[in-house]
């Protein structure tokens, strides 16, 4: 079972692909697109378009753009889209986010919970920056450690120590690329429990319902793993925060 499969089915009952609430979702958004009647905004790795819909919803004279290389992902987008009224105003490429280029700026650009895909915060700021209108805000999304990392959080997530950093060095870094942060909202435990327990339980849940499918002990194993790696490893030690920012010090 591919990675993109296992996300889309862990996702089926948290469609933020994030620790964050869906009030937080209303919260955040709220201040991001607050500012003016109409605007466009871009998702840089936008799954099933969680963000997006939300804030078409919220803000009927906006427009969107999602971009990512999920196929499936984005076919849950249109139908979400479809289902709200809002698909008029969105428009979704299947592309590498890296590789995306636009004939005009954007006012809000989104990344939240996918800075992997240009390796990390700083590199992602870079290509939002490409992207901006003048006074456009980023919402960012990205992991800090909330603790020191035991050898079992950093063998559980597969990662290095100097992958992240906490959370003052994390702002230091963003201020010192430029970038001023308007807003930033750190996701709880219980957000973490939450998000952490539906992935797993939707995963798992999808194998217990299709015993016979082939991709079954896949999906089971998946979870389970998942589930053992965040219990018994970085459950308290990985920390996750949103900035909205604008340029500028």
């Amino acid at each position: 079972m591919d990675r993109q499969t296992i996300s889309r089915l862990a996702h089926a009952r948290h469609p933020i692909a994030a620790p964050v609430a869906d009030e937080a979702v209303a919260r955040l958004l709220d201040r991001a697109t607050g500012r003016t009647e109409e605007g466009r905004a871009l998702d840089l790795g936008c799954g099933e378009g969680g963000w997006l819909v939300r804030a078409l919803t919220a803000r009927p004279r906006w427009q969107a753009v999602g971009v990512d290389l999920d196929a499936a992902a984005l076919t849950r987008a249109r139908e979400s889209a479809q289902a709200l009224g809002v698909e008029r105003r969105i428009g979704l490429h299947h592309q590498d986010a890296r590789e995306f280029r636009a004939a005009a700026p954007f006012d809000l650009v989104l990344n939240v919970g996918a800075t992997h895909v240009f390796g990390g915060l700083l590199p992602t700021l870079a290509a939002a920056r490409d992207l901006l209108a003048p006074g456009g805000l980023v919402l960012v999304g990205e992991a800090f450690w909330e603790r020191e990392p035991a050898r079992a959080a950093l063998d559980g997530l597969g990662a290095a120590r100097d992958d992240y950093a906490d959370l003052a060095t994390t702002t230091d870094r963003v201020l010192a690329d430029g970038w001023t942060p308007l807003y930033g909202y750190v996701s709880s435990v219980q957000e973490w429990d939450d998000y952490e327990f539906s992935w797993t339980g939707s995963l798992a849940g999808w194998a217990l319902d299709h015993p016979e499918h082939p991709d079954a002990a896949a999906a089971r194993e998946a979870a389970d793993r998942h589930r053992a790696e965040w219990l018994h490893g970085y459950r308290g030690t990985l920390g996750f925060v949103t900035y909205l920012l604008q340029q500028g010090r």
